[in-house]
């Protein structure tokens, strides 16, 4: 059955072409298995909560924009009743009715490894001058008289604390509550709001089920904005913008999701396996909860069979406080591609552990390919158990680390992606590949003896076991490390970090070996082995002490050059920046299985995996160019990478 939706629709109706409905949730309310909702032109207010879901790939439930039509649904209301004050300041007095059971300027956004502020609130509630998000004042005395707030600014160079800096901001607000309404103050600046359009958010979200067990929806070419989403660490009920509410093979396409306060699209747990316990008790650390949320989401169904499974496509997402897309165990299995995403938690109104473009926790057999992630906080975290999952060919840029992966034990494999940010790559992790990428910045580098993760039985949800991050195990093979000219000197640049370390399987067991007598303090004494071979190092990155072949040279110019929505890679390479090397086609073959979690990098069917394409989809021949682009030569190369 095919519905209609329309402006010019009406409540009641019968969903046709002719006779359409008034609001999206009208379809939402009665749609069932292969039924289809096409949504006509102009602004829907409202949240849409499905009521049913597909029951396989050949009868879904599909949400569309109608073709050639811009659809946007939207979580805001926009005001028009403002009371001047003073100055450049007026306010606004709105019945706590248009909010329902939920008031986002009296939800306090806080949980599980928030880093502040704690000497005042954060909201979320948000108030948008023109479509660009202002900032919540400290108190009500701050927006009569700004003063110098403190921004919350994630700090790559030690493991994402929030440092306050001091900044002008030049839109602030501030709301007061009582028990029939709110009142919210702006000071507008130089804005006149009779010539400003001003909105506030009033929903949570925007496209999201309150059920669980929703499967097989497709929402497909919305504008999808601004809603009251709240943080969303990995021991709450984390939910999104948009997203499936712990279910399986949603579809969300060709959308333009952002202005989430927290999350724009939500993979993750839901609230019976935990709700910010820690912050709410306090009697376990979050660490303790989080692991427990594991186990408790096997015993509710936490398999490939009811969860997961997603395709995220071909979306442009961005201008959210804390994540582009997040998800913790709900993400697994699934596919995010073709994205382009920009500007997550760039406000820096409040800092917390869970921020980056793609923030993902046991992202199990989960690929993240063809994206381009720019202007975020970090962009890609794979925070604890991240095993078969695949980052490759993203372009990462000008974020302030690209790339994350964080007690882990693999096997995790990166290839084929440019990585241009000053800070590269976090690893805190054991068992990763890191094959035919070019890193054009610094790398931190540190293990978690205190903090054991689980591991799986490949391409599965059930936990094999729980150990603790040694570090190492690593590979990296084919890749070009580029130092830059202003590099951070505190963070290295190359595999030099790695030295010390034995380069294979057998010598790491004949070390233990004689370390002496002993079962778990013997491995904690020595290193673990790591495989690193044909490497090309430029301008001074470091090279590992025991690499058999690599290249070493200077004189290498790179930088990004953008040419409308279109994106070059502009790199010079020095002459003879091939010799040395004896490179070959990388696979399941030849990248070892992972020590702890024995399990070795191939496809997620368990099929052997081979690495035969570059980023732009040229063959990888016999003798492999370095780096993610085939076509690289000596001299100036201009190519296309994005657009």
């Amino acid at each position: 059955m095919i519905y209609h939706v329309s402006k010019l629709g009406s409540l009641p109706a019968s969903g046709t072409e002719k006779d359409p409905f008034l609001t999206v949730q009208q379809a939402a309310d009665i749609m069932k298995a292969g039924d289809c909702a096409i949504v006509h032109e102009g602004v829907y207010r409202e949240w849409v909560r499905p009521q049913n879901g597909g029951i396989s790939e050949e009868k879904r439930i599909t949400y569309m924009a109608a073709p050639g039509e811009h659809v946007e649904i939207t979580g805001a209301e926009v005001i028009t009743d403002w009371v001047h004050i003073e100055d450049a300041v007026y306010k606004t007095e709105i019945s706590n009715a248009l909010f329902g059971n939920y008031n986002p300027y009296n939800t306090r956004n806080y949980g599980d490894w928030w880093c502040g502020p704690f000497d005042y609130e954060v909201h979320t509630g948000d108030v948008y001058l023109d479509g660009i998000s202002a900032y919540e004042a400290a108190s009500k005395e701050d927006v009569f008289h700004p003063v110098m707030r403190r921004e919350y600014v994630f700090d790559p160079g030690c493991k994402g604390e929030a440092l306050p800096q001091p900044k002008q901001t030049l839109y602030q607000w501030f709301a007061e509550v009582s028990d029939e309404t709110t009142t919210i103050y702006v000071n507008f600046n130089d804005k006149k709001p009779e010539s400003t359009e001003v909105k506030i958010n009033v929903r949570p979200c925007v496209f999201y089920p309150e059920k669980v067990g929703l499967d097989y929806i497709t929402v497909r070419g919305f504008e999808l904005s601004c809603a009251a989403t709240w943080y969303t660490p990995p021991t709450t009920d984390q939910i999104g913008l948009i997203g499936p509410h712990w279910a399986k093979k949603w579809i969300i396409e060709n959308c333009d999701i952002h202005d989430s306060k927290c999350s724009a699209v939500s993979l993750g747990k839901e609230i019976s396996t935990g709700d910010n316990f820690c912050t709410k008790y306090g009697r376990k650390p979050g660490y303790t909860y989080q692991m427990e949320a594991v186990f408790k989401a096997r015993n509710i169904g936490w398999s490939k069979e009811r969860i997961g499974s997603h395709i995220i496509r071909n979306n442009v997402i961005h201008d959210c406080g804390q994540n582009g897309i997040v998800g913790h165990m709900g993400c697994v299995f699934s596919e995010v591609y073709g994205n382009e995403i920009y500007n997550i938690a760039q406000k820096d109104e409040w800092y917390g552990y869970e921020i980056a473009a793609i923030k993902f926790h046991a992202a199990i057999d989960v690929q993240i390919h063809d994206n381009y992630i720019h202007n975020c906080s970090r962009g890609s975290w794979m925070d604890w158990q991240a095993q078969g999952t695949h980052i490759y060919r993203n372009i990462y840029e000008n974020n302030l680390e690209d790339i994350m992966v964080e007690v882990s034990h693999g096997p995790y494999l990166i290839e084929n992606n440019i990585l241009s940010s000053k800070k590269a790559l976090e690893n805190a992790s054991q068992g990763g590949a890191f094959v035919h990428n070019l890193i054009m910045g610094g790398m931190v580098w540190w293990n978690s003896p205190d903090r054991g993760t689980p591991y799986h039985n490949p391409h599965s949800t059930e936990v094999l076991g729980v150990v603790p991050v040694y570090k190492c195990d690593d590979r990296f093979f084919q890749n070009i490390f580029i130092k830059p000219a202003d590099a951070d000197e505190t963070i290295p640049n190359g595999t030099a970090c790695y030295n010390g370390c034995p380069t294979s399987l057998e010598e790491y067991t004949e070390l233990v070996r004689q370390a002496g007598h002993g079962d778990l303090e013997m491995f904690h004494l020595v290193k673990q082995p790591v495989y690193i071979n044909n490497n090309v190092y430029l301008n001074g990155a470091d090279v590992f002490e025991k690499e058999q072949y690599f290249s070493e040279k200077n004189g290498a110019e790179v930088e990004l050059v953008h040419r409308g929505k279109e994106v070059y890679l502009r790199i010079t390479m020095p002459e003879g920046f091939l010799e040395g090397l004896q490179t070959e086609i990388i696979g399941t073959h030849n990248l070892e299985m992972t020590r702890l979690s024995e399990e070795g990098y191939e496809n997620p069917d368990g099929t052997p995996f081979m690495i035969d394409r570059d980023m732009i989809l040229g063959v990888i021949g016999e003798r492999p160019i370095p780096g993610p682009l085939q076509c690289l030569k000596e001299g100036e190369n201009l190519i296309k990478i994005w657009g």
